[in-house]
């Protein structure tokens, strides 16, 4: 019997982004399957958050293509990309911090409503139905990942790594193919990255299939099935998390060559 190959959710080929003389991404291939929880990791500067980009809208590839369940949107713009099932997270924490949790949890529902500024405005029949989508939605939303008891705390008073996990909530209110987590763990402390780990697989468990760039090897291990590895915009390891552990190219782009370094990424890895 032939084997039924999955199509891939999202995919690129050769992608390469240059900025002058610099190849910040260099021949990319990747290929993001339905329930992976996917990563993305790499020294400083191997081109992670650029790959990203280029994926999502917000740079347009020097070369190649970006493909979103078979579908090609290289030159779409990232609100077109948005709409066709891509949501994302930054660096940087983007909460509306003197907004209530639910009422972050609605702006993530722009996408899919109908009023214009008009209705708003006047508050017409389409306004108020959406307003009730909106409410309704976020608090379902909310009660799924665990987080309802915040709906009414504002954003801003919330801890660091819950303020992280209601950005990632309402990345889901576009109803995502796949959701692409950019260093969700930075600046969190041991017990916070466990807890994000574990937010996360409890998503991905609901069926939500995800991307994740982070520099934590423990996490990343932890939480990824599958791991891509790039240095200096390269890819130059892909593979499960034991694959990944073992490989020497990656062992020498994060400690260099020798002994000490081979048994560090272990180290790293595991504790």
């Amino acid at each position: 019997m032939l084997e039924i190959q999955r199509q891939p959710v999202l995919s690129t080929e050769h992608i390469c982004m240059y900025f002058g003389g610099l190849h910040a991404v260099e021949d990319i291939n990747l290929e993001i399957h339905q329930g992976d929880i996917y990563g993305i990791i790499g020294p400083n500067g191997a081109g992670k958050t650029t790959l990203f980009n280029s994926c999502t809208g917000f740079n347009l590839p020097t070369k190649g293509k970006v493909f979103l369940c078979g579908e090609d949107i290289t030159n779409l713009k990232p609100e077109q990309i948005a709409k066709k099932g891509m949501a994302r997270t930054f660096q940087n924490i983007k909460l509306f911090k003197y907004m209530s949790v639910l009422d972050n949890i609605k702006i993530g529902f722009h996408l899919n409503l109908k009023s214009n500024l008009i209705d708003t405005v006047f508050h017409t029949k389409q306004f108020n139905a959406d307003e009730a989508y909106a409410i309704e939605k976020g608090k379902e939303i909310l009660d799924l990942v665990g987080l309802s008891k915040y709906t009414e705390t504002k954003a801003g008073n919330l801890p660091y790594g819950v303020q992280r996990k209601v950005e990632i909530a309402r990345a889901l209110a576009i109803n995502p193919k796949i959701l692409l987590l950019d260093e969700p763990a930075a600046g969190m402390n041991p017990n916070e990255t466990k807890e994000l780990s574990d937010y996360i697989l409890k998503i991905n468990a609901l069926g939500y299939t995800i991307g994740v760039i982070e520099h934590d090897m423990k996490f990343v291990m932890n939480t990824c099935n599958r791991i891509i590895v790039l240095n200096f915009g390269q890819q130059i390891c892909e593979g499960t998390p034991d694959v990944i552990k073992t490989n020497q190219n990656v062992r020498e782009a994060y400690f260099g060559k020798g002994l000490v370094a081979g048994e560090a990424i272990n180290v790293a890895a595991e504790n």
